[in-house]
Order: C-alpha cells, then structure tokens, then sequence
C-alpha cells in the first residue's frame, strides 16, 4: 500500500517532515512530486490517510489558491492576479448564458427533485448516445445502455481507477500529461501511475516533440513489470492536455491494439474533442472506429465542462460497452452524482445539434464563433511569443499552448523552473510549470490563451517583463564566460515547433541567424512606447 509507504504519519504526535518515503522506483509516482510537507504538523483530527489528503498539493494548487485570493478584476482589482493557469474557456459567456436561461431550459418536473437511476436520468443518457453517435462519427448508433453520467471527469477517473486497480497497482500514462489525474486516481482508489516519458527531441522514429510511440509505451510497460509493478489500463488523451497533439486513426488504432496484447483496459478522454478550431486540424474519436480492438476493456470519457465553456457545471459521461464495468462505475455514482435540475439542462443542451432548422444551435451558432474566438485568442498569443522569440509547440486544439521556456533557466533545473514560475506569479500572472505535468525537460510551461482580449494583452506584458528581466539577468551573469553553446536535449527546428531558440549566448555574433535578429528588432519595438504615443487613430 502506498500510504504504508510512508512512516510517521500514523504516530501520535508525529511531524511530517520526519517521516521517511521508502525509495519508488524512477517510473511509478513520486510522492515529493506533488506533496509539499515542509513546515506541516500532523493533524491529531486525521488518519494517516486524511493527513496524506491535507498535504496533498503542489505548484498548481498553490498557485490556485493565490489566484482566488487575488483575483484581476479590471475595475475592482486591476493589479490581481491572470489566470493563464486553468484551463477554462472565457470566450463564450455571452452565449451559454442566453441559451441556459432560455424557457426550455426552466422546466421543474417532480422526477428532476427525486433520486435518479444512479446511472443518470434515462433521458439523459439517450440523449448523450445521441449526441456522441452524432459528433464521434460511430458507425453504428451508441446505446443509452452504456453511458453513465457523473459529476465531472475527475471523478471518472476516480471511479474508473477504483474499479479496474486494486490498491497499489498502476496506470500507465504519457508525460507531460494534466497533472489532476494523479490526485484523481490516486485520493480515492490508492492507484499509482507509471509514467511513459516523452521529450522534445526529433530523432528517426521520433517526427515531433513529445510524440508517443507503441515503443516507448512497451518499454515502459515491461520497467514497470521488471520492478514488481501491476500495470491495469493505459490513459490517452485525445486531444492531449498540454500538448494540443492529436492522435491520427493509425496512431489510436496502434495504441488500442498494444493494450489488448497485454490484456490493459484503456480510458481515453475526450474532453476537448470540439475544441479544435482550425479546420487544417481533424479529430477522430476512438468511438467513430470501424471497429475496437478490445471493445470490453475500452471507456471513452467525455463532458461539457471544456467543449461548452462551463467549468462551473460539473458534468462528465463515460460510454462502455462493459457491463460489469458500467455497473461497478455506477454504484459509485451515488457519490458523484449530478443534480436533477442539471441532467434536464444539458439534455436540452445537447439536443440543439444537427443541421435542421429545429436544431442548429451548436453547429451553426456555437461552434462557429467558439472557433474563430478560440483561433483569434491562440494567433494572438502565439504572435506575442514569435515576437519575443520564444519557442512554443504550434497545434490547433485546446485552450493552451505549450511553451519552451528553457532558455530562461540557467541551469536548466525544476528548482529553477520553480523559481520561474513564482517569478511570474509574483508579477501576477498565473503560468502552469512543466513539474505540474510530469514534464521530463525542465523549462516547458502551459499558458491558457481562451481569455479575453484585454486580460490576454494584459497578462503578455506581465510575461514579457518578467522575460525580459530574466535575460538581462542571464546576460549581466554570463558577461564575463566564454562563449557557449548549450543545444544538448533541446527541441529542434521543425515545422512542429515554432521559433525554437538555438538557446545560444546571445553575446555570440557570429551566431546569430536572421531570425534571431528580426525577433530582437521585434523585442526592441515592443519595448518602445513608440506605437503607444502614435497610434492609428491619432494618424487618422
């Protein structure tokens, strides 16, 4: 057991920072990696388990916390703090705030105030089969039978560990990857994960930064197996939080079948599958395959929260075709189940789909802005950094953009990349640091971009000044050092990463390509308060 793992948290009276984490291996979850101790007493109130659960934490729920205590605001707190952090979609208010208040969605019927079909009310879920028939392209129609309803994704994952792992074993999973399903799996079901380390280098087998390959997942799978370690089921992600990749039908079709050769269950997330917002992109959902490798031990999660820009109603679905999966998820329901009220809502919701005349809400008024506003915040965004030439993964999916932020750190450390990124925060703007993915590189950071105009405009000053500083902090240290070139480990130029920095001394003349001078003339411009003093409307 894990939690056995760890001495003196059971002792009366114990403190934290004495107890002692018996060595895990290099791929199974490190504890350190997200439980922050340091100056922590044991509460005499809580089991060793409730005492794991208060310490629980990291970068990215620390800097949560800051953010709502200080949140921007433009006319009652200007100097709050940007969250570019979580990853919500602040574009569409003014269009899911008219369509939830509309006379449909106001019904109050006695069974919506009674307890449902653990499962999710009948109409619901044939309304979700429906909808993922409809949006995944299946070839054959989805069956109410199969979907189970709960209150967010979070608790899928919690559920679904929970009955596919017994305690201590371990889920395999591709990093960098959304750092919340550690807490997800793990609170609840005592279930580790078993990383599947990707980097950024381009190599023969490698055509992209961060690309997941069947061979990387096997060699993963057999570390683990050589160290004693259950492996139960693989996590993909589609498309992938952080990295906006998405998996092509070949690739999906190669992970799906390594997991039935070695009997592993599969949980695949969907979350933002209608959230791609150039049409140069195309997503394929798992369910829209002709045929499933291993039906029974493939789950398909997918929810509103993302797709919909409603982080605030907690509503996530799962479709399996394994009964005795949906049922043991089900039973857990009762504990992560969605109020009445808001099953009849996004029913309503999800039937504003298609292209009648009836139903074209989504298709032809959602959808459509929600992508050109998503696609008009990531080109502003990406600009600011071509701009100040720093280098980031170019996709076309999610709210975030992965960024390389390595030329920043000095000694290219996560201690470094954690002083970064408390620098940011001390600037007022939240960031998430790659630690908080399980990133192998130290230096890689999330930014949220699905903000509006003026906080997006905002927050990118705060970023550049902080940048900035940091360069000339590099620059005043490094002025007396040879000139160096550190390219070991570092992405390379491709088409799939954009103004990938050859992380150079800048003081190196002779280094420099025309690129890098056309940022720094770019910087430079930016800098100025030039275009402030003479803008288009003054010429005008």
């Amino acid at each position: 057991q894990a939690l056995s793992e760890i001495e003196g948290m059971g002792g009366r009276g114990s403190n934290l920072q004495e107890m002692r984490v018996q060595p895990l291996a290099k791929r199974r979850v490190d504890m350190h990696s997200f439980c922050n101790p340091s100056g922590f007493q044991r509460s005499p109130y809580l089991s060793a388990r409730g005492n794991f659960a208060n310490i629980f934490q990291g970068s990215t729920e620390e800097g949560y916390k800051a953010y709502h205590a200080d949140k921007y605001d433009e006319d009652k707190n200007p100097n709050g703090i940007i969250n570019f952090g979580t990853s919500e979609n602040k574009l569409c208010f003014d269009l899911m705030s008219k369509r939830l208040t509309q006379a449909d969605m106001n019904v109050m019927d006695p069974s919506l105030l009674q307890y449902p079909d653990w499962k999710g009310h009948l109409f619901l879920r044939e309304e979700v089969a429906r909808f993922l028939t409809y949006y995944c392209k299946a070839p054959a129609p989805l069956k109410a039978e199969n979907v189970i309803v709960l209150n967010g994704c979070g608790s899928l994952f919690s559920a679904l560990a929970t009955v596919l792992c017994d305690p201590g074993e371990a889920v395999l999973i591709a990093t960098p990857f959304y750092g919340g399903i550690t807490q997800s799996v793990f609170l609840y079901g005592n279930v580790k994960l078993v990383y599947v380390y990707l980097d950024s280098k381009i190599t023969g087998t490698n055509t992209r930064p961060f690309q997941l390959t069947v061979e990387k997942l096997e060699k993963a799978l057999q570390d683990a197996r050589a160290e004693g370690v259950t492996v139960r089921a693989l996590i993909l992600l589609n498309p992938q939080n952080p990295l906006g990749d998405i998996y092509s039908l070949s690739e999906l079709r190669d992970y799906l079948e390594f997991a039935k050769r070695h009997e592993l269950h599969v949980i695949v997330d969907e979350i933002y599958m209608l959230s791609v917002f150039d049409e140069s992109a195309t997503f394929h959902s798992v369910l829209g395959m002709d045929r499933l490798p291993d039906p029974q031990r493939t789950h398909v999660m997918w929810g509103i929260t993302k797709d919909f820009a409603v982080s605030g109603i907690r509503f996530g679905t799962l479709y399996t075709e394994n009964q005795d999966v949906a049922n043991a998820v089900a039973s857990l329901c009762y504990f992560h189940g969605v109020c009445g009220p808001v099953q009849h809502k996004v029913a309503q919701l999800l039937r504003d789909r298609g292209q009648s005349v009836a139903a074209y809400w989504i298709n032809q008024v959602y959808l459509r802005a929600n992508h050109a506003r998503l696609k008009a915040a990531h080109t502003y965004v990406t600009d600011e950094l071509k701009t100040l030439g720093v280098p980031f993964l170019n996709r076309n999916a999610g709210f975030f953009v992965w960024i390389d932020f390595r030329k920043y750190l000095k000694t290219g450390t996560f201690e470094e990349e954690l002083l970064l990124w408390k620098r940011f925060l001390d600037n007022k703007v939240l960031l998430s640091c790659g630690k908080a993915f399980e990133c192998s590189e130290p230096g890689w950071f999330r930014i949220i971009f699905a903000d509006k105009t003026h906080r997006l405009q905002l927050g990118m000053q705060r970023i550049r000044k902080v940048l900035e500083e940091r360069e000339q902090e590099i620059l005043a240290e490094e002025k007396e050092q040879p000139c160096q070139s550190d390219q070991d480990g570092k992405a390379d130029s491709t088409d799939e990463v954009i103004f990938v920095s050859r992380h150079q001394d800048p003081t190196c003349a002779s280094n420099s390509s025309l690129g890098d001078l056309i940022g720094l003339l770019q910087q430079q411009m930016r800098s100025s308060d030039w275009l402030q003093k003479n803008t288009a409307e003054q010429f005008a």
